[in-house]
This record gives C-alpha cells, sequence and structure tokens, in this order.
C-alpha cells in the first residue's frame, strides 16, 4: 500500500508528465541501452527507432500517476504488457535495472524539478507496480508452462512447411524439434518467434498472429514481407528469404488478449486490413467449425487482389455456413471500409473484432461507434505497441 503523501506526490506529477513523458522514456531507452545492451536481445528494434516503444512506456507511466489512487484500474492495461512481456521472455530481475533507469531518466529530463521527494515517491511507486507485473507473469509462466505440451520461455521448433498465401504474405508451419505436440491456444493469440541472423549483434524477437484454429501438433504464422527500406523488414525479410523448410527457430508459448469469445452465438464481424487477417483466420476458422450457425461477417481490406491472402479459405468455410457473409475490399478498385459498408453488413447488436494497420484501426473502430456499436463489444489488437484512438466523431 502506498502512503497517502506518495500518492499526493504522484498525482502532482500528472501535468509533467504529459508534457514530458516521451523526453523522459526516450532518455530512459538510451541510457539503459549503454548499461545494459543484452536487453537489445529482447526489445523489437524496430519499435524503438520508430519511436512506439517511448510512447507506449510514457503513456503507461502517465497512467500508473492518473490511477494511483487506485491501480485496479490499470489492470487490464498490466495483464496485456504481461502476456507481451511473458513471450518475451521478461524475468523478475529485470525489473530493478528498468527501474533504476527510469527514475534517472526523471531526473535527468527534469532536472530541479526533480526533487527528492518526487523520486522517493516514484521510487516506492515503482516498485508496488513492479511487484504487480511479477506477481502477474510469475502466475502466466507457471500455467503456460504447466498445461498439457506447455515449457516456459522457448523451445526449439522446426520449419516443416513453408507456403505462399499471397505476393506478400507466407505461412509458416511449424512442429515442436522433441516431437510433441503444442497446448491447446485460444484463437486471437500469438507465439513469439526468436532468431539470430547472420550479420546482426543482437537476437531478435517478433511476435506473430497463430493463423489457424488450434491444432495438436502444430502452430501456422503467416508473415508479411515488409520493404527493404522498412525498420521492421530485417526478421521478415530473414523469414521471407532465408528460412527453409527444416530449418529451427525458437518459439515462445501462445499467449496474447486479443482473443474470440467462443461461448457466443450472437452476431460476429471479423473486420481486416493487410496482415491484419492472420489473427482473424484462427477466429473465423473455429466459429465455423464449433459454431457455424452463428451469424458471422468477415470483412477485408487488401491493397489488391494479389496482396489478398487465404480468399479460397474463407470462401470455402463461408459456403460451409449457414449464415455467413464475406467481402473484400480492394484499395486500388474500391477505395476503403467505409462507414456505409459496416451500416450494410455488420450488426451493431454483435460483437467485432478489428485488426490491421493503425489508420485502417482507427477508422474502422471510430465508425463501428458511429454505427451505435458499444465499445465493450469492439474487440482490437494493434501489432506492436498500441497508439490511442480519436473519440467517434
Amino acid at each position: 500500500m502506498l502512503s497517502n503523501e506518495t500518492r499526493s506526490i504522484i498525482k502532482s506529477t500528472v501535468p509533467v508528465l504529459e508534457d514530458h513523458g516521451v523526453t523522459i522514456t526516450s532518455a530512459f531507452y538510451k541510457n539503459l541501452f549503454e548499461a545494459h545492451p543484452e536487453l537489445l536481445n529482447i526489445f523489437n528494434h524496430a519499435n524503438q527507432a520508430q519511436g512506439r516503444q517511448q510512447t507506449a512506456l510514457a503513456k503507461a507511466v502517465y497512467a500508473a500517476a492518473v490511477h494511483i489512487d487506485d491501480l485496479a484500474e490499470i489492470m487490464p492495461a498490466i495483464i496485456q504488457i504481461a502476456h507481451k512481456h511473458v513471450s518475451l521472455g521478461v524475468k523478475p530481475e529485470h525489473y530493478p535495472i528498468v527501474g533504476e533507469h527510469l527514475l534517472k531518466a526523471m531526473k535527468e529530463v527534469l532536472g530541479d524539478a526533480a526533487t527528492d521527494d518526487i523520486i522517493d515517491a516514484w521510487a516506492e511507486a515503482y516498485s508496488v507496480i513492479a511487484d504487480a507485473f511479477i506477481d502477474v507473469e510469475k502466475n502466466m509462466y507457471r500455467k503456460t508452462a504447466a498445461q498439457e505440451n506447455g515449457w516456459m520461455y522457448f523451445k526449439d521448433f522446426v520449419v516443416v512447411r513453408k507456403e505462399k498465401e499471397s505476393q506478400v504474405i507466407t505461412s509458416f508451419y511449424l512442429k515442436p524439434v522433441d516431437q510433441s505436440n503444442v497446448p491447446a491456444y485460444i484463437p486471437g493469440q500469438y507465439i513469439s518467434l526468436r532468431l539470430s541472423i547472420p550479420g546482426e549483434p543482437y537476437t531478435m524477437i517478433r511476435q506473430y498472429s497463430l493463423s489457424q484454429a488450434s491444432k495438436p501438433d502444430e502452430f501456422r504464422i503467416s508473415v508479411k514481407r515488409e520493404a527493404d527500406n522498412d525498420p521492421n523488414g530485417v526478421v521478415s525479410i530473414y523469414l521471407h528469404e532465408k528460412i527453409q523448410e527444416g530449418d529451427r527457430v525458437e518459439i515462445s508459448a501462445p499467449a496474447g488478449v486479443f482473443v474470440l469469445d467462443s461461448s457466443k452465438t450472437t452476431p460476429v464481424a471479423f473486420i481486416s486490413g493487410g496482415v491484419g487477417i492472420t489473427p482473424m483466420m484462427s477466429m473465423f476458422e473455429t466459429v465455423a467449425t464449433s459454431t457455424p450457425e452463428r451469424p458471422t461477417t468477415f470483412l477485408h481490406g487488401a491493397r489488391n487482389r494479389l496482396q489478398h491472402a487465404f480468399d479460397e479459405d474463407i470462401r470455402s468455410y463461408t459456403d460451409r455456413m449457414e449464415y455467413a457473409y464475406y467481402k473484400t475490399i480492394y484499395d486500388e478498385e474500391d477505395g476503403f471500409i467505409t462507414r456505409r459498408t459496416l451500416e450494410e453488413y455488420v450488426d451493431p447488436s454483435g460483437d467485432a473484432y478489428v485488426c490491421g494497420p493503425p489508420p485502417f484501426m482507427v477508422s474502422i473502430i471510430r465508425e463501428l461507434r458511429n454505427i451505435g456499436m458499444d465499445d465493450s463489444r469492439i474487440h482490437f489488437e494493434f501489432f506492436g505497441p498500441a497508439i490511442d484512438l480519436p473519440d467517434s466523431n
């Protein structure tokens, strides 16, 4: 429990964190990696280069300050981040390192404004929040290791099949090297893939949605090949061009909170853009096979027909369902998914699952709100650190 004095001091820093949060977290990451370069084996270098991780951490620190009187308010965010941490292999011993450098960054950026009282209060608050993360993650690790065919941290897998799905997306079918089965997962979850790429000084970890319904003996991920000049392209290009059938990779156990509620039979819409189709495939396949009578809409936005993955698979499942509708909108032919499209095909009394590039996500979520869908029925996932969503208008 934090003292009243500590909570009061933390709340007094809210305006400063709102104005200088990203500057603080940018200094934090710079100093952290200079002192502990080994942590670059865990962090996504592309998110660092693009500034998304710095912004995400700044938002998390700000939210902690705003809700310091009732940290239960940020527990959903803690659980979501904890899933990411577990998939990356974050350990309890990392937290004191992070806390030390976060406080140093506050002092560095704020100077004399960061009084001893403020630093002491944040040290106390950080300890409480870090303990919450450690407890949640400890339980997650225990659960993933205890489940049938589960494990902790990373395990060796082999690529048993590599299949091109579109001009830019390729699927990789993965099985454990030890020939065991894989744990069951909830549709929408992801795994982390860890690679040592020749010429790169640190291992690289990327998270990929599982793109088929749970199978007992394999995982499937479907990866978009990013452009050569994209900071996110290093791993995807290596997977597309270098990884072949028979090669080994390291995989974490399934994680993530963007998951299908399979208990419902009410209308459901899957709305994806580009490679955002990947988590939708596991969700849609699950609905098609377990509750095929469920009213279902699948809307997908792709740049063009050549970049459209899984079209035949979706049509095959749709044909076997009683109340299913599938529509693709190609940017280069039709424009984009609009409010009118959603009004025509999405039942606002049901649920919608949304995934795609950030501008796509922002647009679709705004328009779902505008057609009368309650926020509690809109489920979404950003690839990488989340961004802010605007109010509907």
